[in-house]
């Protein structure tokens, strides 16, 4: 996987996100990615090597490996930050729609007509893309948080799995390698997941409480004018000394 795409990639979500947004793509970078490269891929390694059982029968190992580790922890690390970075990219394309829509209009009827007054503002459709996105990404990160809870019996990593699946001759030790460095790790990094998670949510209470004040602003403002336009309208009334009865 080639990270410095991925990282440029991402790089170009940062400038359409909220302050929220912006620590969530640090946490990932810097406590999910950085971690992952650097560190957690080399503490996993050839995990299947050092999976150690105390028997010499051809095949056990290998099955019992399949048994407790069916899907490697850092595959599904990987396959997990590139499933909660997705969502993110419809924000970046419906930008790019908006912007082919100025261009367009533009060409159209001139420079000085502008289709938005700001293409990477969130407001109208892209609010909503934004909003969208961020209950993917939460979904996804539980998911897969999940996933991992439900496949690892609660995340816990033991040093010592007993097997006794065909073809072991009867049950049988088999040691992990490195299990203490892979436990820190994989409560690490389901601790940048729950954070990542508490992020996204405080960042859909924000636009939401933010677009209900605006309306209620602006359910303010309009009350205000016809306040005003009532009041002027009995003004003008006093004025003219018109008192409500018609003669007959």
């Amino acid at each position: 996987m080639d990270w410095k795409t991925f990282q440029a990639l991402l790089s170009g979500v940062n400038k359409y996100s909220t302050a929220f947004g912006r620590i969530w793509l640090s946490v990932v970078f810097v406590f999910r990615v950085m971690v992952y490269v650097v560190a957690a891929e080399r503490v996993w390694g050839d995990e299947q090597k050092d999976f150690d059982c105390n028997t010499k029968q051809p095949g056990c190992a290998n099955v019992c490996y399949d048994h407790f580790f069916p899907i490697s922890h850092v595959r599904l690390w990987a396959l997990q930050l590139i499933f909660i970075t997705c969502p993110s990219f419809m924000v970046v394309m419906h930008v790019a729609y908006r912007e082919d829509r100025e261009r367009k209009h533009q060409a159209k009827f001139g420079g000085d007509k502008k289709l938005y007054t700001n293409t990477g503002k969130k407001h109208g459709g892209l609010w909503w893309t934004y909003l969208i996105s961020l209950f993917v990404k939460t979904g996804i990160e539980i998911a897969f948080l999940y996933i991992l809870h439900h496949i690892y019996d609660s995340f816990y990593l033991p040093r010592v799995v007993k097997c006794e699946v065909s073809p072991c001759p009867n049950i049988v030790d088999c040691y992990v390698g490195h299990p203490t460095e892979k436990k820190v790790f994989t409560y690490f990094m389901v601790g940048a997941s729950a954070l990542c998670i508490i992020l996204n949510i405080c960042e859909i209470i924000y636009l939401v409480s933010k677009r209900v004040a605006r309306i209620a602003n602006k359910i303010k403002r309009h009350n205000q004018g016809l306040k005003w336009s009532c009041e002027v309208t009995r003004s003008r009334d006093k004025e003219s000394g018109w008192n409500g009865w018609r003669r007959v």
